[in-house]
C-alpha cells in the first residue's frame, strides 16, 4: 500500500503542476471546454484513487467538485464566476491534503465543509479560510520516460562489456597491483550501478495481480461458480514492459480456467471433489526467466474432444491420435479452435489460445502445459528478463560457446572424479555424485552438434531447475562473466532450449542456455502435480505402483524388478565369473556374491549384472541389457508356481514379467500350500519398505491376502524384528528376524520360505 500511496502522490503532484496553467486560463474563459474537460479528469482521477486508499477527506472534495463539474459539462450550469472561484479553492485544498499527506504532518480539516458548500448553485462566492499552509515535503519520486531507461540500460550493458574487455586484457599480462586494486574498485561500483538501473526498470508483478480477486469473483458469480483464489509470489520483480505484455494472456487464461475449466458445483459433488474450485495463480524466478504459473483443480483438457472437434474441420484424425500427449495438448494452440459447441461471453479453452502463445513467444518466452484429465490444467509461461544483466558460467561444448546462469548451477565436476561413477541404463546414463543419482544429459547430443571426443577430462555441471536436478555433460568450462542478455530471434526462442542471445567482449556472439528447456528436451520428467483438492490423493496415488527397472534377459525375455532392490548396474568380465561351492559366483569389489542368470554364461566380452539388496545381503543378477525405469501399474497376474518370477503386468501393452525378489534372496525350493481357506496377513515392524517389496508377493503368490493397514481384521500379524504393535485386534503373531542365528524366541528367519509358509498354514489350521 506504501507504494501505491506514493505513486499517487506523485502522479497528483505532477498533475497539479501541469493544470496550474489550465486553471487559471479556465478562470479567464470559463467556456473553455478543452481545458474544463482536463480539470474534470483530474477531480475524477483524484475520487477513484482516494476511495482504494481509504482517503476519505479527498475522496469527499474531489466528489463533489466532480459533480459540479459534470453539470457545467452537461450545459446544466453556466460556469459563472463564483462557481470557477469555488472549484480553484477545492483544487487548492487537495494539493494542501496531498503534501501534508507525504509530510507526514496534520492538516485540520476545518473550512473543507464551508469549500464543499460554496460548490452549489446560488452560494455566494467562496472566501478564503485560513489555514496553516502546508510545508512541501521534498520530491521523493519522478517520472522518466521508458525510452530514457532504456537509454540507460543499453550505456550499462555497454559499460559492464567494457569491463569485461578490461579485465581480460589485463589478465594476460603483468598488471601492477595499483592497476589491480583499482580496477576492482572500479568492478564493484560498476556491479553497484547496474543492480539500481536494472531496478529502475523493475516492478513488482503484484501489479499485474492485483486485479485478479474482483475479476475471479465476476466471473464465476456470473457462470453460477465458486472459485478460490490463490495468488503466490506477488512480490516478484519484473520489467514493467513485460508486465504489460502479460496482462492480456493472463486474463484470458484465467477466464478460461474459470469457464471451462473449473466444473459447475453439481458436476463437482458428483466427482467426488468440493464445490468450491481451486485456482492458483504464482509467480517466481528461474535464472534469468520468470515463470507464472495458473493451475486449476478443473476437469483438465479432454485431448479426445479437441482431435474429434479438429476431425470434423478436415484434419486426419489417425494422424492426430497418432500424436504424443505433449502435442495433443499443444492442439488446443490451433486458431479458431474450441472445445464447447455453445458461443459464451467468454471464449472457450482454445478459442484465442494461439495469439495468447504468439504474444509470448515474441517476447522470447514461451508457454506450458500440464493436464490431468479429472484434476486439472497447469500452464506455466516462461517469460524473459529482456535488458537483464546475469552472472553465467560459460561453457564450450562441440567446438562452440554457450552461456549458462550461475544460479542454475549447484556444482562443477571433473567427469574423471575417483567419486564419479556413470552407469548407462538402456540408451540413458545416470551418474551418482557422492551417493546422489542425477540423470546425465550431453550438451552436445540436445543440441545436435558433434562432440568434443578428443576432450580428455570432460566436465559435468549440476544443474538445478526448479523441479529437480541434473548433471550436464561439456567439454570444457571456460570462464565466468556478467553478461547482458537479450530475446533471441523467435525461432530460436521457439526450440526451447535457448533463454537469450548475448554479445559478450570478444565480439562472438553467444546463446544463453535453458537449462529447463534442456532437461525437457530430454526427455527428462520432475513430477509435479496439479492442484487436488485432498493430498491424500496423491499419496493413494503413489501407492498404486512401485518403481521398476525394466531390462532384457539373457533368455530375450522383458521382465522387470523393483527398483528400491537395485543398487547399481556393474560390466564384469567373464574371468569373475565361475561355478564354486556348487553354484555359479560372481567375484566383485572384494566380494564373492551369489549368481541368478537365466542361461549359461559364456561367448561374450563382458556381462551385464543387476547388483540386487535387501539392506542385509547382496546378489548378482545376469541380464543382456538395461531398458527403462518405469511405474509399474498395480495389477498383476500372479504366476501360477513360486519361482524367480511373481507374475506378470500389462506396459505399453506388452506383458513384463515380474522378478519375485523373495525368491531370489531366499534360495529355496516352492514352498507348502496353504490352507484352502487363507488369513489375511498384516505386515508389519522392521523396514515397511523390505515387507512391501519382498514378503507381501511372496505371500500373495502362494493365495494369501495381504494388508499393511493396522486398522483392518488381520486373521495373522507377521512382525519383523520385534513384536506388533498398535494392532487393535488380538490375532497370533508369526515373529521374523533378519539375522540368520537366533530361534530361541521361537521367531523365523526371514529368507525360510518353507517355515514361514509352514507358520501361516498351522495358524490357519488353528484358527479354522
Amino acid at each position: 500500500m506504501d507504494d501505491l500511496l506514493q505513486e499517487f502522490i506523485a502522479e497528483t503532484r505532477e498533475t497539479l503542476e501541469a493544470l496550474s496553467g489550465e486553471i487559471v486560463a479556465w478562470e479567464a474563459n470559463p467556456a473553455d471546454r478543452a481545458r474544463l474537460d482536463a480539470i474534470f479528469r483530474f477531480v475524477h482521477t483524484v475520487k477513484g484513487s482516494c476511495g482504494f486508499l481509504d482517503l476519505p477527506r479527498l475522496t469527499r472534495l474531489s466528489h463533489a467538485a466532480e459533480d459540479v463539474l459534470a453539470a457545467v459539462r452537461a450545459g446544466e450550469r453556466a460556469p459563472d464566476r463564483a462557481l470557477v472561484n469555488a472549484v480553484l479553492a477545492v483544487v487548492d485544498r487537495i494539493g494542501e491534503l496531498v503534501e501534508a499527506i507525504d509530510s507526514g504532518s496534520a492538516l485540520d480539516a476545518q473550512g473543507e465543509e464551508l469549500l464543499i458548500a460554496a460548490l452549489a448553485e446560488g452560494s455566494d462566492e467562496v472566501v478564503q479560510t485560513a489555514t496553516p499552509s502546508s510545508q512541501r515535503a521534498p520530491a521523493r519520486s519522478v517520472r522518466l520516460n521508458v525510452e530514457l531507461l532504456d537509454r540507460m540500460m543499453s550505456g550499462m550493458s555497454d559499460m559492464v562489456l567494457a569491463r569485461n574487455e578490461l579485465s581480460r586484457r589485463l589478465r594476460s599480462v603483468e598488471i601492477d597491483p595499483q592497476v589491480e586494486a583499482a580496477l576492482e574498485r572500479m568492478s564493484a561500483t560498476v556491479a553497484d550501478l547496474r543492480d539500481t538501473v536494472t531496478r529502475t526498470r523493475m516492478q513488482k508483478i503484484d501489479a499485474l495481480f492485483s486485479p485478479l480477486p474482483r475479476m475471479v469473483r465476476d466471473t464465476a458469480a456470473s457462470l453460477g461458480k465458486s472459485v478460490d483464489l490463490q495468488i503466490e509470489g506477488a512480490e516478484v520483480e519484473l520489467d514493467r514492459e513485460m508486465i504489460e505484455v502479460l496482462r492480456d494472456p493472463l486474463v484470458h487464461i484465467i477466464r478460461n480456467a474459470i469457464d471451462h475449466g473449473i466444473e459447475a458445483p453439481a458436476e463437482r459433488r458428483a466427482a467426488g471433489k468440493r464445490e468450491n474450485g481451486r485456482l492458483c495463480v504464482s509467480a517466481r524466478q528461474s535464472g534469468n526467466q520468470i515463470v507464472v504459473e495458473i493451475a486449476d483443480d478443473g476437469r483438465g483438457i479432454d485431448t479426445d474432444r479437441l482431435i474429434r472437434k479438429l476431425a470434423d474441420t478436415g484434419r486426419d484424425e489417425r494422424a492426430l491420435r497418432a500424436l504424443s500427449e505433449r502435442a495433443k495438448l499443444a492442439l488446443v494452440f490451433e486458431p479458431g479452435l474450441t472445445s464447447k459447441d455453445e458461443v459464451s461471453e467468454v471464449s472457450g479453452r482454445g478459442v484465442g489460445m494461439d495469439i495468447v502463445r504468439l504474444g509470448i513467444e515474441q517476447i522470447g518466452g514461451r508457454v506450458d502445459l500440464d493436464s490431468e484429465r479429472g484434476k486439472g490444467l497447469r500452464i506455466l509461461i516462461h517469460v524473459p528478463l529482456t535488458l537483464s544483466i546475469i552472472p553465467t558460467i560459460v561453457v564450450a561444448a562441440g567446438g562452440q560457446r554457450f552461456a549458462v546462469p550461475r544460479q542454475a548451477i549447484e556444482e562443477i565436476v571433473s567427469e574423471a572424479n575417483e567419486a564419479i561413477r556413470i552407469d548407462r541404463i538402456g540408451s540413458a546414463e545416470v551418474v551418482t555424485v557422492r551417493d546422489r543419482r542425477l540423470p546425465l544429459v550431453e550438451l552436445a547430443q540436445v543440441l545436435g552438434i558433434a562432440d568434443n571426443v578428443c576432450a580428455m577430462h570432460r566436465m559435468l555441471a549440476i544443474v538445478s531447475v526448479g523441479e529437480g536436478s541434473y548433471a550436464l555433460r561439456v567439454d570444457d568450462v571456460l570462464d565466468n562473466e556478467e553478461l547482458v542478455i537479450k530475446p533471441a530471434a523467435p525461432a530460436i526462442m521457439a526450440t526451447g532450449i535457448y533463454a537469450g542471445q548475448t554479445l559478450p567482449d570478444s565480439g562472438c556472439p553467444m546463446l544463453l542456455l535453458d537449462c529447463a528447456g534442456i532437461a525437457r528436451d530430454a526427455g527428462l520428467q520432475f513430477v509435479r502435480g496439479v492442484l487436488a483438492d485432498e493430498a491424500e490423493e496423491a499419496g493413494a496415488d503413489e501407492a498404486d505402483g512401485i518403481a521398476a527397472l525394466v531390462f532384457v534377459d539373457l533368455d530375450g525375455a522383458r521382465r522387470a524388478v523393483p527398483l528400491s532392490v537395485v543398487d547399481r548396474i556393474e560390466q564384469v568380465d567373464p574371468g569373475a565369473i565361475r561355478h564354486a561351492a556348487g553354484r555359479m559366483r560372481l567375484t566383485i569389489d572384494g566380494m564373492i556374491l551369489p549368481l541368478v542368470a537365466q542361461r549359461e554364461l559364456a561367448g561374450a566380452p563382458h556381462w551385464s549384472v543387476l547388483r540386487l539388496k535387501d539392506g542385509v545381503s547382496e546378489i548378482g543378477y545376469a541380464i543382456a541389457e538395461a531398458a527403462d525405469i518405469v511405474t509399474l501399474p498395480a495389477e498383476m497376474a500372479r504366476a501360477a508356481q513360486p519361482g524367480p518370477i511373481a507374475g506378470a503386468v500389462l506396459l505399453h501393452d506388452e506383458p513384463v514379467e515380474l522378478l519375485d525378489p523373495h525368491w531370489l534372496f531366499a534360495e529355496h525350493g516352492e514352498p507348502d500350500d496353504c490352507a484352502d481357506t487363507a488369513p489375511l496377513c498384516l505386515l508389519t515392524g522392521g523396514d515397511d519398505g523390505w515387507m512391501r517389496t519382498f514378503v507381501r508377493p511372496m505371500l500373495e503368490s502362494a493365495g494369501y491376502r495381504v494388508t499393511l493397514d493396522p486398522g483392518e481384521a488381520a486373521d495373522v500379524v507377521l512382525a519383523l524384528d520385534g513384536p506388533a504393535e498398535g494392532h487393535p485386534v488380538k490375532a497370533p503373531v508369526v515373529r521374523l528376524r533378519s539375522k540368520r542365528g537366533g530361534g530361541e524366541d521361537g521367531s523365523i528367519y526371514r529368507y525360510d520360505r518353507d517355515a514361514l509358509l509352514g507358520a501361516l498354514a498351522s495358524v490357519a489350521r488353528r484358527e479354522a
